[in-house]
């Protein structure tokens, strides 16, 4: 009887660590989104508070920005060399901490400075955080668990609107920086549940020359195209640093390809599978960070009130969050490509619905015009991921997971300027205004076109990346086959 309780014991043990790492880098993750969206109603506050101008206050948003982009996959690359978890303990503390910095900053100087701090904690758990779930998870969990992560992402996204607004009115700008140190402290006791992960392949050397190219071209991509979206794309400084984007990037790919241990495996992308769930996810975000256009729309045509825009605005990742959890659990019993189709026409389906937004449009019928976009994502994310992770080898769990979070870092730094371009082009031509005019003055009959002629753009882009979702079932069925 007790050598098969001492059998048996390994097992609920196993399970309760599992779960309980699935707590520790959900709080991890929680706080990071969370952090994002509540920083952002706070902008106006911060101008007034440090006597500045909006053009400063930005970096605030950028700095943490930047250094999530430019550093994610060399993170990623040392999650693949040594323990994952350390990555992940020592990000969370560092987040925590540089929390605390931020909450107590005398200017905005030091403020902008803690929050590329902030931004680097952010990164070493987000480039790792997923591919520790997916070591944690056996593969016919994989969906589930990705699943709830996708959930809890919406929930700090939904949150931070609206916690932030009540901590401002409340307390104080600096609270919506404190609150989490609570949470951080909470979450790297739980975290210390983690299994360590000790790699399949020790004494690998990290490529510095790549590391060193990629943080240049990541950052200097970064920085152009935010850089164009506010003084214009055609402005010299826009132009040099986007130039040496691209000829950083074909020096990367030419040093991947001389070196016997590359920052990125390049063959990865032989799977062609891997490259366009990739590719769809980048396409996906892309158009999701065009959702800053409809506080314009609900603001200037529909005059409703700040708080009831931002209430509005919870519509998505709610809807989202809902159906997350569930898609991952069909993608664990059915495969992860049909669901994945099904998730990008509901998007599409979400797209068309709000190019049909006019004036006379009812708050009951903006509610449901933007539940598809969330509903869409909802089924689409979970199973994307899963299909990411699952098709790269175990020693390279690291880099996939960076590269996952890369698609959607990149999508929202590529989809702000070209979206944010869409409309303001659409709302000039509809109101026959020039260029350079502010759109907030546009008529309403303008803005209501730049929402449809963006939005009808957005669902192209959609489909495409439905075709290449179906191009993916297509040569998943035949491999089938052949197996």
């Amino acid at each position: 009887m007790n050598n098969s309780a001492k059998m048996s014991s390994p097992i609920p043990e196993a399970v309760n660590r599992k779960w309980l790492a699935m707590a520790g880098i959900g709080m991890g993750v929680f706080m990071g989104t969370l952090d994002g969206s509540i920083v952002n109603i706070s902008l106006p506050t911060l101008v007034e508070q440090f006597h500045t101008n909006f053009a400063t206050i930005q970096w605030i948003v950028l700095s943490y920005a930047l250094m999530l982009t430019s550093m994610m996959l060399s993170i990623a690359r040392l999650g693949d060399m040594i323990d994952k978890k350390k990555i992940y303990m020592t990000g969370l503390t560092l987040f925590t901490f540089s929390s605390l910095l931020c909450g107590m900053s005398p200017s905005v100087g030091w403020l902008i400075a803690f929050r590329a701090l902030q931004g680097l904690g952010a990164t070493m758990t987000s480039a790792i955080g997923i591919a520790i779930i997916t070591e944690v998870f056996p593969p016919s969990e994989r969906g589930r668990a990705l699943g709830m992560m996708g959930g809890i992402v919406s929930v700090g996204i939904a949150l931070g609107p609206a916690l932030g607004g009540i901590l401002i009115g409340l307390v104080g700008w600096r609270s919506i920086f404190l609150v989490n140190l609570p949470v951080g402290i909470v979450a790297v006791m739980v975290a210390r549940n983690v299994p360590s992960s000790i790699p399949d392949h020790p004494n690998q050397r990290f490529d510095l020359v790549g590391a060193v190219i990629l943080l240049v071209t990541l950052l200097c991509y970064a920085l152009g195209m935010t850089w164009g979206q506010m003084m214009g794309f055609e402005e010299t400084f826009t132009l040099i640093l986007l130039t040496i984007a691209i000829m950083g990037l074909l020096l990367f790919l030419a040093v991947e390809m001389s070196v016997s241990e590359p920052m990125v495996d390049l063959r990865l992308f032989k799977n062609v599978l891997f490259g366009l769930n990739l590719l769809m996810g980048l396409l996906v975000f892309i158009v999701l960070s065009g959702m800053f256009i409809m506080p314009f729309f609900l603001q200037l045509v529909k005059h409703y009130p700040t708080q009831q825009v931002g209430l509005l605005m919870m519509v998505l990742p709610i809807s989202m969050g809902l159906v997350a959890p569930g898609s991952g659990l069909l993608s664990d019993r059915f495969g992860s490509r049909g669901i994945s189709v099904i998730g990008l026409l509901v998007i599409a389906v979400g797209c068309f619905s709000i190019s049909t937004l006019n004036a006379d449009t009812s708050l009951f019928g903006i509610i449901l015009r933007l539940m598809p976009l969330g509903i869409g994502l909802g089924l689409f994310q979970s199973p994307n991921n899963s299909a990411i992770m699952g098709s790269v080898p175990r020693q390279r769990l690291g880099v996939a997971s960076g590269l996952l979070s890369l698609s959607r870092t990149l999508g929202q730094t590529t989809g702000l300027p070209i979206m944010g371009a869409m409309f303001t082009a659409q709302v000039l031509l509809a109101g026959n205004l020039p260029a350079g005019t502010d759109i907030t003055t546009a008529p309403t009959s303008a803005l209501v076109s730049g929402i449809t002629g963006t939005y009808h753009v957005a669902a192209i882009i959609i489909l495409v990346a439905a075709a290449f979702s179906a191009l993916a079932l297509w040569i998943d069925s035949r491999r089938a086959l052949e197996s």
